[in-house]
């Protein structure tokens, strides 16, 4: 990835670090770079509920429309709904103006192409050239030429919402279920789709007001939905991030049952559906060990990738794997949809409990996490992959998990965007692996520090 480009998409402080001079470039130069062969290429817009939204939604649409391109602003939709109606309405490529599960002051743009996959590196890579070296790409249209606004129609929630429950083919009439909207982008959809389907349901954080996204609520703040969960006697809470492409949830008891979990769980259902292609489950490097065991013991195989949806992604459309995804609760069923998409997962999830005819803590039980302990060194930039062909850091990690006894593991992953290696161990034991991570960070430190 180069240095607009993250793993997902551009991403920084609203009229900060993603300013609306560069917005404008990004929609100006991604409407050139992915439409060149079309002279009237349509771009679809949708955005979250934080405060910026509105100023990146016009400055982006003035790009395209610089470009000649078409606009069709759908407001206020979650990012998967957005990959879902860019084919719905069969227009050229799709934008969303989301940071995801951060807080309100930052804001993201991520493209997808008409078929509502992200875009591939070397198209990102071009966009971002094209930015850096400040090429004016629209110097010879004017006029006739330029771009307008195309009026949407007012029912694109209805036409995702439709197309969501007709991803479930289980009666959940009656279940009692707490939605967690993060006062983000789910906030009238997830609601809608769960009582029309005859769910029993309350809600909360589904008042957004441009400076609340996120706030100690949805999926990375689920404790306000823990308490209401076992107050309610609900049989499952479900919380949602910012732009509602991640899901987290909660058992009967108030437990947290996260990604890796969910993903074991409805693993086993599409295995018993005979739906789990080749028995394959993608996840990442730092899916938990107890996961792994979990796919195993049900008769499947992880398919092991780097950190980030978008490597995920990628895997799953190389095996065939139909679902893969993050301990973060984004997970991608590919029968389904081309990305991460909260309220689909849920529905899976929810559909994974009724056939299993169980509480969502037993089927949490059944799958034993390990305790995992993160850990920081700080290394400089220059220095982060030194430990790759260290041979005093690899004998020790190969101690490391020699003294776990298979009953562990040792993970080094350098940061993507900061001046550290992150450790992580897992092992049954919290206490020993805390004190072994932090031993090995400090290893890491004072050599390459």
């Amino acid at each position: 990835m180069g240095k607009l480009f993250g793993t997902d998409g551009v991403r920084g402080v609203a009229n900060s670090e993603l300013t609306p001079e560069l917005a404008y470039k990004l929609g100006k130069i991604g409407t050139y770079v992915l439409s060149k062969e079309k002279d009237r290429p349509v771009v679809l817009i949708g955005k979250d509920t934080r405060i910026s939204g509105d100023m990146l939604e016009d400055v982006i649409s003035a790009g395209v429309l610089s470009m000649g391109g078409n606009v069709i602003k759908v407001g206020v939709l979650p990012t998967p709904a957005i990959a879902y109606l860019v084919k719905h309405y069969k227009v050229d490529a799709g934008v969303v103006i989301s940071a995801s599960h951060n807080t309100f002051e930052y804001n993201g743009i991520k493209f997808f192409n008409s078929e509502g996959f992200k875009l591939d590196d070397s198209i990102e890579d071009e966009i971002e050239d094209i930015v850096l070296r400040d090429i004016d790409v629209s110097s010879h249209i004017s006029g006739d030429k330029l771009g307008k606004c195309l009026k949407a129609d007012d029912i694109a929630l209805d036409h995702y919402a439709d197309y969501l429950k007709t991803t479930i083919d289980v009666d959940i009439s009656g279940m009692k279920i707490v939605l967690d909207c993060a006062n983000g982008a789910a906030y009238k959809i997830a609601e809608k789709v769960f009582k029309d389907l005859g769910a029993e349901v309350s809600v909360i954080a589904n008042e957004p007001n441009g400076l609340n996204i996120n706030e100690a609520c949805g999926s990375t703040h689920p404790e306000t939905l823990q308490k209401l969960v076992v107050s309610k006697k609900a049989d499952v809470g479900l919380a949602f991030d910012g732009d509602a492409d991640r899901l987290i949830a909660v058992d009967e008891l108030g437990r947290v049952v996260d990604g890796d979990k969910m993903m074991c769980i409805c693993a086993k259902m599409l295995k018993d559906c005979n739906q789990l292609k080749e028995g394959i489950v993608t996840a990442t490097v730092m899916s938990n060990l107890g996961f792994h065991k979990a796919i195993k013991e049900m008769g499947g195989t992880v398919e092991v990738t780097a950190v980030g949806d978008r490597y995920v992604l990628e895997s799953m459309l190389k095996t065939g794997s139909v679902i893969g995804g993050e301990q973060s609760g984004h997970m991608i069923f590919l029968d389904h949809a081309t990305t991460g998409d909260g309220i689909l997962s849920a529905l899976q999830f929810v559909k994974a409990v009724k056939m299993s005819g169980k509480k969502v803590s037993e089927l949490s039980d059944e799958i034993t996490i390990f305790p995992q302990v993160l850990k920081n060194a700080k290394i400089k930039n220059e220095n982060k992959k030194k430990y790759e062909s260290d041979t005093e850091i690899k004998a020790e990690i190969e101690r490391l998990e020699k003294l776990m006894a298979g009953e562990g593991r040792v993970l080094i992953r350098p940061s993507g965007t900061e001046p550290l290696v992150r450790v992580m161990i897992e092992g049954k034991d919290q206490e020993v692996i805390t004190g072994l991570a932090e031993n090995l960070a400090k290893m890491l430190t004072e050599k390459f520090g």
